[in-house]
């Protein structure tokens, strides 16, 4: 048997010392040990913040285009790598080869998109209410910018986090997810290939509440970039308010998706299902729950349930054809797991799944559908993250947007119908951040991914994406 890799911090452009206290990361399709990774301490992440500070100035200095020189031949890198880049995701979280693939490809893409900005990036001049006066408005870079990571999209989200903030002069500090750090470290090999300079980019691993704490608490600190669950997202808006740390926080969803009378109910329960499916259910813009109008509500449950049915699931490396892998830990599955008995008991109908995947290993839950569900209940106000869907029978689209925004969460949203005004009508009245219409929920890195309500504070992708990472700067000129 082969000798499991212990991982080490990346500093100051440098590997450290093999950790003195490790993580162990597992397989969650068949709880294989599959290597330690660091628990840094408070010095380590002393060590990068100070990296980082120190690397700032002279790295916001060098022409944008330069800078962002260097995010395309990570991004060249990365390409180089990619099929043993996606082996390893899966490995560690879950989801299918194929997806595995999209994310790292889409990585690359971004790093590229987010290197075009270079040139774009633009001031204002603004007219003075004084004789002789100019007034210019500059965009600057934050500084030192945390970006804590989380498990189910790990190797996108370092790039997304990553390139906005290299690109407009700042440097940066990752945590990697504990529950998926390998990926994030097979990165940073390649980027120690490259002539990054020093310090620019640093990552330091460990548990939330020691490693992620001394970050969000640091004064060095200039901009915490997170993405994760609500209850994560509010400890770290409290641990950083004693500093006024700036952030930009990605908190998960409950995404509605309306299917109305004159859907092509073909297409809503494909695109519907890839929505619900895709990374085991463990999306934040997942499609969450359906308002189905009363008229269609017995052929389109009938659909979906087949549809459901028809998933397959097991492990990804072994299987590399199934639709979807395990969910990334017993911790979820038990919450899942929950989640669907309390529907039960609350007078849900499940029409296919409802129960944990006896496959002898692994953390798999049956694809499953829940018929007959009303708006007080709690799978239908909670986020599942699995691949569990819950329907709810409604008359018009009135109702269907009253309850589709009667929600804490407010980041992704969508509409299934072949009536214009219908569509615009609820791109107008939903209270979320993002709504498509007849088709799948997955953004586009030009786009803005960003949420109201608890879905978070900010957003990401797009010009209005890499904003966030800069701060303004104005200046009045009298003659």
């Amino acid at each position: 048997m082969s000798e499991v890799p212990v991982y080490r911090n990346y500093i100051n452009g440098e590997f450290m010392a093999e950790p003195s206290s490790t993580i162990d990361v597992f397989n969650p399709a068949n709880g294989q040990l599959l290597s330690r990774v660091p628990e840094a301490n408070a010095g380590e992440v002393e060590q990068a913040v100070s990296a980082a500070k120190h690397a700032q100035k002279s790295w916001a200095a060098k022409p944008a285009n330069e800078r962002a020189g260097y995010l395309r031949k990570i991004a060249n890198k990365i390409r180089e790598n990619a099929d043993r880049l996606a082996r390893v995701i899966t490995e560690e979280q879950g989801k299918v080869l194929g997806l595995a693939r999209v994310e790292v490809d889409f990585t690359a893409d971004y790093m590229d998109y987010m290197a075009e900005w270079a040139r774009r990036i633009e001031g204002e001049v603004i007219t003075s209410d004084r004789p002789g006066e100019n007034i210019f408005l500059f965009h600057k870079p934050v500084g030192v910018v945390a970006g804590i990571l989380p498990w189910n999209f790990p190797f996108f989200l370092i790039a997304r986090k990553m390139a906005p903030a290299l690109v407009t002069g700042n440097t940066i500090v990752i945590k990697p997810s504990e529950e998926t750090p390998n990926n994030c470290f097979e990165f940073t090999k390649l980027v120690a290939e490259t002539d990054l300079p020093e310090g620019v980019f640093n990552v330091v691993c460990g548990t939330g509440g020691n490693v992620g704490s001394t970050l969000t608490t640091h004064t060095g600190v200039d901009l915490i970039s997170f993405t994760g669950s609500v209850e994560t997202g509010a400890r770290i808006m409290a641990a950083a308010a004693p500093n006024i740390t700036k952030l930009n926080l990605e908190l998960g969803g409950k995404a509605p998706a309306i299917v109305m009378a004159d859907a092509d109910l073909d297409l809503a329960v494909n695109a519907i299902k890839s929505s619900r499916v895709i990374n085991s259910g463990q999306v934040c813009n997942c499609a969450e729950r359906v308002y189905v109008h009363s008229s269609v509500a017995d052929e389109f449950v009938s659909k979906i349930t087949t549809a459901m049915a028809a998933t397959t699931y097991g492990d990804p490396i072994t299987q590399p054809d199934v639709d979807m892998g395990p969910l990334v830990n017993k911790i979820g599955l038990d919450k899942v797991a929950a989640m669907v008995e309390t529907a039960k008991r609350q007078g849900g109908v499940v029409t296919t799944g409802g129960a944990i995947a006896d496959l002898g290993q692994g953390f798999h839950y049956q694809p499953t559908v829940i018929a007959g569900c009303n708006g007080e209940m709690e799978i239908m106000n909670k986020e599942i993250f699995g691949a569990v869907l819950p329907i709810q029978i409604v008359d018009d689209l009135d109702e269907a947007i009253a309850y589709a925004n009667a929600s804490e969460y407010g980041l992704t949203s969508s509409i299934y119908t072949r009536d214009l005004s219908q569509a615009m009508r609820a791109i107008n009245q939903l209270d979320f951040g993002e709504t498509y219409v007849n088709r799948e929920n997955f953004e586009a890195m030009q786009g803005f991914h960003a949420g109201v309500r608890k879905s978070g504070i900010g957003g990401a992708d797009g010009k209005h994406g890499l904003y966030e990472y800069m701060h303004t700067h104005v200046a009045y000129i009298q003659s």
